[in-house]
């Protein structure tokens, strides 16, 4: 399991993931668009946490760099506020599953632990002491250039 940082923006998603990759000295591998999320990408009209997105705007975007991982996405991590989510990025359908159902006891789902259009299952929730987490088994991806 890794623990990653999920930050989110209002509207400039890409602009601010090129700059973190040219900073760190990493790139830019995903940034899907909610105007590309399919159709039965798992995500419905008004996105998650109830942040109605544009089409233009990143739904999730990820940059890696020196074997560090960065994602983000306009609003639904943060609901805008720009705060850093912690992200338990696992290997299994059912390591997901025990984490969610283990972090979530005592406290509110935000989002149910589904397959969406890049994860096998990601949830949000807030756990009992009042921290944000996403749970997040990814799909495997093809390497990019």
């Amino acid at each position: 399991m890794r623990l990653i940082p999920y930050l989110g923006f209002n509207g400039n998603t890409g602009e601010a993931m090129a700059f973190y990759a040219n900073a760190l000295g990493g790139r830019v591998v995903s940034e899907m668009k909610y105007g590309d999320v399919p159709d039965d990408g798992g995500m419905d009209a008004e996105g998650c946490d109830g942040v109605t997105p544009t089409p233009e705007q990143v739904a999730h975007g990820q940059v890696e760099a020196g074997g560090a991982i960065l994602m983000a996405a306009d609003g639904p991590a943060a609901n805008g506020r720009g705060v850093t989510t912690s992200n338990a990025d696992v290997d299994s359908i059912g390591e997901a599953e025990r984490v969610f159902t283990t972090l979530v006891a005592g406290g509110q789902v935000h989002r149910a632990l589904a397959e969406t259009f890049r994860a096998q299952r990601w949830g949000m929730l807030v756990d009992r002491y009042g921290q944000r987490w996403m749970v997040d088994c990814t799909k495997p991806t093809e390497a990019g250039p």
